[in-house]
Formats: structure tokens, sequence, C-alpha cells
């Protein structure tokens, strides 16, 4: 197993910091690398169960880069120390068009989410959505989960909260939760001039734009209502 991975150019690092900065503003927890066959995917989570009685989605934030050759990698590392070897890397990069050789963090072994794994193959589209609708469920359940926890909440109450604003779906669209609309909008990913492409495989639903994907691990009997 590969201890590091090359990206084609500098600008390619900015992307991932850009990336990682915008999920970490979110949960500042871990992201799951996993390259293969000259490609690195790269997994961040903005909303996941924290236990047995929590009922939030579990969506996660992906991008995928080129290497500049095929190695094989899948570690979780937390985003903190990630950003900060990439930041380093990014402050020494005169030549934009010079490939950018990264070394991997410590890896974890804690993180719940990380080993539930999305398809890589078998995706069947699902129609599509525009950003505004995607946007306006984000910004709807910011405001709803600001106005609802006060300051000094516990955790439970937080979480419960979270879980029931961001487990709804979104009007019209009958498997896509309202996190799903809330991953795109923090992570940049929604643009006014191009739809959200929708599949599903599986359990899984993913929402695509040029930007970068959300991936949705939906509820077992979800599939049962189709």
């Amino acid at each position: 197993m590969s201890q590091s991975f090359t990206l084609t150019d500098s600008q390619s690092l900015s992307d991932l910091v850009v990336f990682l900065s915008r999920s970490r503003r979110v949960l500042d927890g871990s992201a799951r690398l996993i390259a293969a066959d000259g490609v690195l995917a790269v997994y961040t989570a903005i909303l996941y169960p924290r236990g047995l009685l929590d009922t939030s989605p579990t969506v996660l934030g992906l991008r995928t880069f080129a290497l500049t050759e095929a190695v094989e990698l899948d570690k979780v590392v937390p985003v903190r120390s990630l950003i900060e070897r990439l930041k380093r890397l990014e402050s020494t990069a005169h030549d934009a068009t010079v490939p950018v050789t990264v070394t991997v963090p410590l890896e974890v072994n804690t993180v719940t989410w990380a080993g539930i794994s999305p398809p890589k193959g078998g995706w069947e589209p699902n129609g599509q959505t525009s950003a505004a609708r995607l946007e306006e469920a984000a910004r709807q359940g910011i405001d709803e989960v600001a106005a609802t926890i006060p300051q000094g909440t516990g955790e439970m109450i937080v979480e419960r909260v979270r879980a029931e604003v961001w487990g709804r779906t979104v009007g019209g669209l009958e498997f896509v939760p309202a996190g799903a609309g809330f991953a795109a909008f923090s992570l940049g990913f929604l643009s006014d001039d191009e739809p959200v492409r929708l599949y599903e495989s599986g359990l899984w639903a993913r929402l695509s734009t040029s930007r970068g994907h959300v991936l949705v691990r939906r509820k077992p009997w979800t599939l049962q209502a189709k």
C-alpha cells in the first residue's frame, strides 16, 4: 500500500485544499483517500449517525483527481493534518505545471462512516434537479437549526434536531434528504447555470455536478416505496 500520491499539477493541489477546507468548516473530522487506476478519490463526511439512536443520514462529499501514476491507496486520515501538508506544498509550488507528490499523514482507525463504502459502479441515472432547489433546502435547514438550537443546548438534543432537519426529503425529490442539499451547498458544488444530475445504486444515491459529488446512503426501508 502506497504512502503517497502524485497530483498532476499545483492547480489540482489547490482544488484539493479548497475542498477539504470547506468540508472542515462543516465537520472537522477525517478524509478517506482511495487511489486506483491513476485516480484519487477523496471522501469527507458531512453528516452521519453518531450513535444507535441518531437517525441522521450518511452524507459524504467526493472529489476525484488525476494522478501521474497508478498507486494503491486506501487510508483514512485527519483532515486538519492533510490540509497542513497540502498548504506547505502549495506555498513552494512555483510552477503550476509541475506534478506534486503528497505524503499521506498517519492513519486513524476509529471513523465509523469510513467503514461504509459507496459503490464504484452500477450507477443508474435518476433524473436531475436544479441547484436553486438544493440551495433553498440547505438555507432553510441552516436557518431552522440555528433557530431551534439555543446556545448551551445538550449534545443529544442538538443531534436530534439536526437529524430531523437534515433527514427530511427535499420537495419534489422523494429520496434526496435536505442534508444532501446542505452538503452540495457547503462544499461549493452548486452552480446556477448547471443542473444537478441524480443517480442511484442500491442503497446509495448520488448528486453530481462538474464541481463534485454528494453521496447519500438511504435507509433500507425507503427502497420499498419505489
